[in-house]
């Protein structure tokens, strides 16, 4: 079955819809772009953090409403009967009121962190408004088989690119020029873009772990570290490497990427159905502590891939609940010290009945 297949987004809704019951909901209001995409192949981004392309509200009876304004008219007729779409003009809250009312809905369930105030506050003149969070990103977090095929070409790609970084990361090229070259390989490997800006790191800007390339130049012996992923048919890839550009790599960054590369093998080792997330994060510090760096890894060990870069479930040690086969995490610890650098080195991994295997 294809993804692009309505017969998908119209199983992943009814599965949504087992998960409004539970919560006795009759109407959820899908407002953020991702959610909105998984569940109905409509318009995966908001043209900007100011807009929004519409809303998808998901009944518990079915005849779901789709809303946009004019410029999509003809995207929502492709994916979504004409009589079940609003398109709505300056009076959108009470244009979706009058419809959804006559369809018997008095109370919509809406995602607060995806909701701004001017919204809530026009919706709870027609609504009685009852949060409810995470109830897509909750079905997302486990990936379909053709998810997961998307996924592995993405992350294929990857690693298509990160190879040809050793050759294309070169003396007096500058942090900025080697995120330009990352994103031309990308493209011109078959990418639809990049699912984050790419992340270069010379030397002691590679103690940053989210660095913006700038004018710094890679010098010959020295340490670049690269965090870069593509977008492919929608899907995100996500992977960082440290490289020595030079033929001498100083003793420091081979002990650094040692032992960073051995606390990513035991959080990997931890990785099973049933084990909670925070133990691969404590796997993986365990390693630091008996190394005695364990206060040069200042983030979580990673987190959930997919429609978005950064999604659920996060590889934190405050994080709940249990790994599930299916889930794709990262899985990228580092060391970083701002007198002479940074090691961060990650795979995605995808959750299967027994552990985890790198895609």
């Amino acid at each position: 079955m294809e993804l692009n297949d309505p017969a998908v987004f119209s199983a992943r809704r009814e599965r949504l819809r087992a998960l409004m019951a539970a919560r006795g909901l009759s109407a959820l209001l899908v407002s953020f772009a991702a959610n909105r995409y998984y569940l109905s192949g409509f318009e995966l981004f908001d043209s900007q953090c100011n807009e929004t392309v519409g809303w998808l509200v998901v009944l518990a009876g079915g005849r779901d409403l789709l809303m946009t304004d004019a410029r999509f008219t003809e995207a929502a007729k492709r994916l979504w009967p004409v009589e079940d779409t609003l398109i709505y003009g300056a009076g959108k809250h009470a244009e979706m009121a009058g419809i959804l009312r006559g369809r018997g809905v008095r109370t919509l369930g809406f995602d607060p962190r995806a909701v701004n105030v001017f919204d809530y506050e026009a919706l709870r003149e027609h609504f009685d408004l009852v949060p409810a969070t995470g109830m897509v990103e909750e079905l997302r977090r486990v990936k379909e088989p053709a998810e997961l095929e998307l996924m592995r070409a993405s992350c294929g790609l990857n690693h298509h690119v990160m190879r040809a970084l050793t050759d294309t990361l070169q003396p007096g090229m500058t942090e900025a020029e080697a995120a330009w070259r990352i994103e031309r390989l990308f493209r011109e490997s078959g990418a639809e873009g990049l699912s984050f800006p790419s992340i270069v790191g010379v030397d002691k800007n590679a103690a940053l772990p989210h660095a913006i390339p700038g004018e710094t130049l890679i010098r010959k012996e020295s340490l670049v570290l690269v965090d870069a992923g593509c977008r492919l048919a929608g899907y995100c890839s996500d992977q960082t490497r440290t490289f020595w550009v030079g033929d001498a790599p100083s003793e420091r960054f081979q002990e650094t990427k040692r032992v960073v590369q051995a606390a990513q093998k035991a959080g990997m080792a931890a990785i099973r159905p049933g084990a909670t997330f925070a133990s691969a994060y404590a796997a993986a510090r365990r390693v630091f502590d008996d190394a005695g760096v364990a206060h040069q890894f200042t983030h979580s060990l990673g987190h959930g891939v997919g429609l978005e870069t950064h999604e659920g479930p996060s590889l934190s040690p405050r994080a709940e609940g249990v790994f599930v086969p299916g889930m794709v995490v990262t899985v990228e610890p580092g060391l970083y010290d701002a007198d002479w650098g940074g090691v961060r080195w990650e795979h995605m991994v995808v959750v299967t009945d027994d552990g985890c295997i790198a895609l």
